[in-house]
């Protein structure tokens, strides 16, 4: 897409670093946007005035426990403060919202999985409908040599730990460059890419079809960047949220924020 062409050159001091650096970069630089968008274009005053009336009456419910009636008002005055704090706070959020959409999805396809080195073994899979049987062929590039047969059999299996009915796998490794693959069965024939870089690029992983192949998959592993346990699950995304979540709190103190 476009728009990633343009975030690969504004990030690409960025893309330099380690993905851990970059993400908790990325990370404090989008919780800084965001604070200052809404330090400036709130009444900060306001948004003071309203927090510190829930907070108040938050109090005063506590306290009043034991009178139900009393406690269902101050609820209820609660929650016109929160309202009206919210409604303040979503020009801002309306502001920001787009634009972070877009790193977002740079981000995820930046970030997710480790790129494919050179003459790295990985995997391609074709997911079939149900009812399909028999062989399916895949006809690569010479740049890319098949590890083992370019047919292979079309059997029950999992893709991406998820089963599926009918799925046929190869096994590759081949020289850097984008490499177009092409699965083929009963005169139905199907594409998708393969970006093969010493870089931190890849192409999307799963390419959706229609027919007897119902999609083509490259069999990417995933990028940890934090490895937690034994299933070392904290990526990108795990990363950021922590780091957002603690940038922000940090922030919105030392810049007196509401």
């Amino acid at each position: 897409m476009a728009y990633y062409d343009f975030l690969d050159i504004a990030f690409a001091p960025l893309l330099k670093l380690p993905a851990l650096w970059a993400i908790l970069i990325l990370s404090f630089l989008i919780s800084l946007l965001i604070i200052l968008i809404t330090k400036y274009m709130t009444n900060q005053e306001t948004m003071k005035n309203l927090k510190d009336e829930m907070k108040s009456y938050q109090k005063q419910m506590k306290e009043l426990k034991g009178n139900p009636a009393k406690m269902m008002e101050m609820q209820k005055k609660a929650m016109e403060s929160n309202m009206k704090y919210m409604s303040h706070s979503l020009k801002p959020t309306l502001i920001t919202l787009i634009p972070i959409f877009f790193i977002f999805g740079w981000m995820n396809a930046t970030f997710a999985y480790d790129s494919i080195h050179p003459m790295q073994e990985f995997h391609v899979y074709a997911v079939f409908d149900k009812n399909i049987n028999g062989e399916a062929q895949i006809t690569v590039p010479e740049e890319i040599t098949i590890i083992g047969s370019a047919k292979s059999n079309i059997t029950s299996g999992i893709v991406n730990k998820r089963n599926h009915e009918k799925t046929a796998s190869w096994a590759f490794k081949g020289e850097q460059g984008e490499h177009v693959i092409e699965v083929s069965y009963n005169g139905e024939k199907q594409q998708h890419s393969v970006l093969i870089t010493d870089e931190n690029k890849y192409l999307p992983a799963l390419k959706q079809a229609k027919g007897s192949i119902k999609s083509i998959s490259i069999d990417y592993k995933k990028k940890v960047l934090i490895p937690i346990g034994f299933r070392d699950w904290l990526g990108w995304l795990g990363v950021y949220i922590w780091c957002s979540i603690i940038f922000t709190m940090v922030l919105r103190k030392v810049l007196k924020v509401y």
